[in-house]
């Protein structure tokens, strides 16, 4: 199964952020879109990141309060992690893996089309193993 399967199952919405918008607006975004990273666009409404909520505990543990008041800019993990819609579930986990994030923006052709998360990979994943487990068991009562 690829990307695109994944995206197709669950949507393409993206919620971005710019990066000269304070933490604090990233923040209420992720609780207000019950999400756990913005990707982060640039003045030409280019990706040049991606804020998590990991990204926001870190900045806390460094700035306290203040880290509110941060440009995300400042605080974003960048340069972002990527897939493609054509990239197997399997080869994004293990992208995801290597570089320890939770979220991967899908690019193709240079233009963001999607998001995916572990979760969201883990669901795909878990949906097609009961998918061949009940294919098999249809076979076996075939047989029986």
């Amino acid at each position: 199964m690829s990307i695109s399967d994944v995206l197709h199952g669950k949507g393409r919405h993206v919620v971005t952020i710019r990066t000269s918008d304070s933490v604090e607006t990233a923040i209420r975004k992720l609780a207000d879109q019950r999400i756990g990273a913005l990707v982060v666009e640039d003045q030409w409404m280019r990706h040049a990141g991606i804020f998590s909520e990991r990204d926001f505990v870190n900045a806390i543990a460094e700035h306290g309060a203040r880290a509110l008041t941060i440009p995300v800019e400042k605080l974003m993990t960048s340069p972002v992690v990527t897939c493609r819609l054509t990239d197997r579930v399997e080869t994004a986990m293990a992208a995801m893996t290597m570089a320890k994030v939770r979220h991967l923006p899908v690019i193709e052709d240079g233009k963001l089309v999607g998001i995916v998360s572990i979760g969201d990979l883990v669901k795909h994943r878990l949906d097609e193993k009961a998918l061949e487990a009940n294919v098999l068991l249809d076979i076996a009562r075939l047989h029986a």
